[in-house]
């Protein structure tokens, strides 16, 4: 307790003045002074008076003088600051006593301990006088102040998003704040226990990433537009219409956009849409240099336009031109499933590259002696091995799409140290992405052991055993994730709701060329479908495996394996409206696969069209295309429809309104290609097709006929479903805008009377040449024919037993002529001479 001696008690005009000895602990003073400064007595032996001159002018080398103001504006105030007095404010008195410190010594007046152990830069003010009061609250507080910025900066007090200072806290996660949260502190200045870096209340003053900012949009679609705008208010700046002369920034769709609508000026950043949506993430405004948008074009692309626009005159080299075009055109999208490695001879060996374009297995190879040319004649490639191989690409781009989610989205999301903060809760991320890192790796084994399956290739290499080594794996890393997929996606969309932050993130990585422009939801879902598509994907490889090899065998159980994974998924992840939709297909579509019922297949889309080439159908069929999410189901519109069916439970359906042409894997789609609208081609498109069977690509041409089908977004429909089961990102690298002059392909003429007489000819003369082919007719019609023509001595038990065994020789079948060709009557011969005349003139 301090002694008696050392106070006095002077009241003058209620200004409390305390004299003590420096070193001497405060609390003990005030545990016997019990201060009261309000207008009332502080009921101990004090110092207080009405002129501070008295004190404010001496010095006494015994006693340290320290001036308790409570209001730091008072003329008071003034004259001792003037006189450098010791000046505290009775917050600073309360702290010390509160935790038995002495009182500070500092050289400026001292209020309270609001901004203690805090150091403040500014940058961005224009007025010197705002400056100088800010600083004077930043001091009465208990904070310091620097001119320039450094790692010891605490906390930048910013008036604009520009400046080198502003770039390095940006970089230094330092916090950047407005001169607001100054002001508003100073309010709580005489709260003791109040600290104005506490991140409740920091976090209202936190400077906007676009403050400043004049925001225009180009390329984004009206509803994204929309979205963009409202984020851009939210986040303190403003936007404009493209074009006007305030805006500071234009942010451009760089994926849509091809060349600016105008020049922009030189003061106008032009930036991608990741610069957007990265300023949100860090929650400051991003460098512009890094973001800056730049036209760019694809040499490779611009070869295979070259290639398009080549004419050819005589009708070989029109085809052979066509060839070479569509081979052009899918080479670009063709991911060779062979990473490169290095031969030690070229001579005796293939190249890796060679294995995508050549016309035969591996196997057949071996012994084939080197061709003195550069290019070797080599036999055709087996369909086991084109699928096989389909299988490992597929595999290979599923890997890749697992990593980029691992490496693009959940490594990002649990690194610590993130500006800002943690963007997500633990919790929330180990719900989104589950047990996806489990399915990465042992996917990533698969594909190791198929990639040296498929690099050294032998007929009686097994497919299955692979499949089957992983099975229990897969049984223990899929279910997990599967049946908890509906909660991954909801926890996404709400975390995308209340949390800016992981929107902009989600934006931001969206756009990357890894994701193809495919959300996060888009990417999980690859792994609910991977297992399906690997089923069929074995399938395809049984068909097409010999019944002596001993693989056929193993991929049926490699395909029970599979099922039996599938069957620990619940049953509440089918669509049963989506199963109800193929149902219809199937009964709609006379002749349709019964493989096309699948569990796991859903139709997302159809158009109606008219066939522009002779392939898949006649040219001006009128054809539906049927888009599930693996297959495109083709048929043909029926010319004449049989009659309703009726189920034996009295319920009539529908008759077939189409024939059946092909179910096709959307695997087999290498490019989808948009036509250009000309005076002879209208709203057309076509597909670059490969089937595993075919060592050429081949070419589906078709006018969309429905006006309210539009074919951009149809062609992305499209695209979209065959990434999803070839496993890529890049969904729209597979279109290619084509001048359809260079494929051969017209609508023109389509309706006309012309053209379709002349398709009624054309399938005429089909069905009479059906009707008087040899080899369309039933091998039990020609063994009836031949027995009723047959003379009466052949008739005999022996000479019938003989001549039925001569019949099951194939030799002496190929030598009798068809019944219909031989015992034909003269009438019906001259009335089908008289037939073929007709139709040869009208043709």
């Amino acid at each position: 307790m301090l002694n008696a001696s050392f106070l006095q008690e002077i009241k003058i005009m209620e200004v409390p003045v305390v004299k003590i000895k420096e070193g001497d602990p405060v609390s003990d003073f005030i545990s016997f002074v019990s201060v009261s400064l309000s207008h009332q007595d502080i009921n101990v032996p004090c110092i207080k008076t009405d002129n501070v001159r008295e004190f404010g002018d001496g010095e006494n080398a015994e006693f340290e003088t320290v001036f308790v103001l409570k209001d730091f504006q008072s003329p008071y105030y003034s004259y001792l600051y003037k006189n450098d007095n010791r000046i505290l404010g009775p917050p600073v008195i309360l702290h010390c006593a509160g935790k038995g410190e002495p009182l500070p010594f500092s050289s400026r007046p001292l209020y309270s301990t609001t901004m203690l152990n805090m150091s403040l830069c500014f940058t961005g003010f224009r007025k010197k006088e705002e400056v100088v009061n800010l600083v004077s609250l930043v001091h009465h507080m208990g904070g310091t102040i620097r001119k320039d910025f450094s790692a010891k900066v605490t906390h930048l007090i910013a008036h604009s998003t520009h400046g080198e200072k502003y770039r390095l806290a940006v970089c230094m996660g330092t916090p950047i704040l407005t001169p607001d949260w100054i002001r508003k502190a100073w309010e709580h200045k005489d709260e003791i226990n109040f600290h104005a870096g506490v991140e409740e209340f920091r976090t209202a003053f936190k400077v906007p990433p676009f403050q400043d900012c004049v925001l225009s949009f180009l390329g984004f679609s009206e509803e994204e537009k929309n979205n963009m705008e409202e984020r851009t208010l939210k986040h303190g700046g403003q936007f404009l219409e493209v074009g006007d002369e305030k805006c500071t920034h234009l942010v451009v769709e760089e994926n849509s956009i091809k060349e600016l609508p105008f020049v922009p000026s030189k003061r106008l950043y032009v930036v991608k849409q990741e610069w957007f949506w990265g300023s949100i993430q860090m929650d400051a405004r991003a460098g512009e240099s890094m973001y800056s948008y730049e036209k760019s074009e694809s040499p490779a692309m611009k070869k295979a336009v070259s290639l398009l626009s080549l004419t050819t005159p005589t009708s070989n080299r029109k085809r052979r031109r066509l060839r070479d075009t569509l081979a052009q055109l899918t080479k670009e999208s063709e991911i060779s499933p062979f990473p490169p490695r290095k031969r030690p001879s070229a001579e005796h060996s293939l190249s890796m590259g060679s294995l995508l374009d050549i016309s035969n297995t591996p196997e057949t190879c071996k012994n084939t002696k080197p061709s003195k040319s550069s290019t070797p004649v080599l036999p055709k490639q087996s369909a086991r091995w084109q699928v096989s191989k389909e299988l490992y690409q597929t595999e290979s781009n599923y890997v890749d799409i697992l990593a980029t989610v691992l490496q693009l989205f959940k490594d990002p999301l649990e690194k610590e140290g993130q500006v800002g903060g943690p963007i997500l809760a633990q919790e929330e991320i180990k719900t989104i992405f589950g047990s996806i890192p489990d399915i990465y790796e042992v996917h990533t084994r698969i594909k190791a052991d198929l990639e040296e399956l498929v690099m050294n290739w032998s007929e009686d290499k097994s497919v299955g055993d692979i499949i089957l080594k992983y099975s229990g794996e897969l049984v223990k890393a899929y279910p997990p994730f599967v049946n908890f997929f509906e909660m991954s996606k909801e926890t996404i969309v709400r975390c995308e709701k209340q949390k800016p932050r992981f929107h902009a993130f989600l934006k931001i990585n969206q756009a990357k060329p890894e994701c193809g422009r495919q959300t996060l939801v888009e990417l999980l879902i690859r792994p609910v479908q991977r297992l399906p598509s690997v089923a069929l994907l074995l399938n395809d490889i049984k068909k097409h495996t010999a019944d002596h090899n001993p693989d056929k065998i193993t991929l049926e159980k490699a395909i029970e394996s599979l099922k039996e994974v599938m069957t620990h998924i619940n049953e509440d992840k089918r669509k049963t409206e989506g199963q109800k939709q193929i149902f219809d297909v199937v009964y709609e579509v006379d002749g349709c696969p019964a493989n096309l019922l699948s569990s796991h297949r859903s139709l997302v889309h159809r158009v109606e069209t008219i066939a522009l080439g002779d392939k898949p159908c006649d040219r001006g069929e009128n054809v539906t295309l049927i888009l599930f999410n693996d297959c495109l189901e083709i048929a043909r519109k029926r010319h004449k429809v049989i009659s309703t069916f009726k189920s034996p439970l009295g319920q009539t359906r529908p008759p077939a309104q189409l024939k059946h042409i092909m179910l096709m894997p959307l695997s087999q789609i290498r490019r989808v290609l948009d036509l250009r609208d000309t005076e002879e081609c209208q709203n057309a498109f076509a597909l670059v097709v490969r089937p595993p069977t075919e060592q050429e690509n081949l070419l589906f041409s078709f006018q969309l006929t429905a006006e309210d089908t539009l074919k951009s977004a149809w062609l992305k429909t499209l695209c979209r479903q065959v990434a999803n089961t070839i496993c890529r990102a890049d969904a729209e690298d597979l279109i290619q805008c084509t001048d359809p002059d260079s494929l051969q392909v017209s609508t023109k003429d389509m309706d006309s009377t012309l053209s379709r007489a002349s398709r009624a000819i054309k399938k005429t003369s089909k069905k009479v040449t059906r009707a008087f082919s040899f080899t369309k007719t039933p091998k039990r019609v020609i063994q009836r024919a031949f027995m009723a023509s047959s003379t009466p001595d052949d008739k005999s038990p022996g000479a019938g037993s003989d001549h039925m065994s001569r019949m099951t020789s194939s030799s002496t079948l190929a030598a009798i002529h068809s019944p219909s060709m031989v015992n034909l009557s003269s009438a019906f011969e001259r009335k089908y001479h008289t037939f073929s005349r007709s139709t040869t003139h009208l043709i």
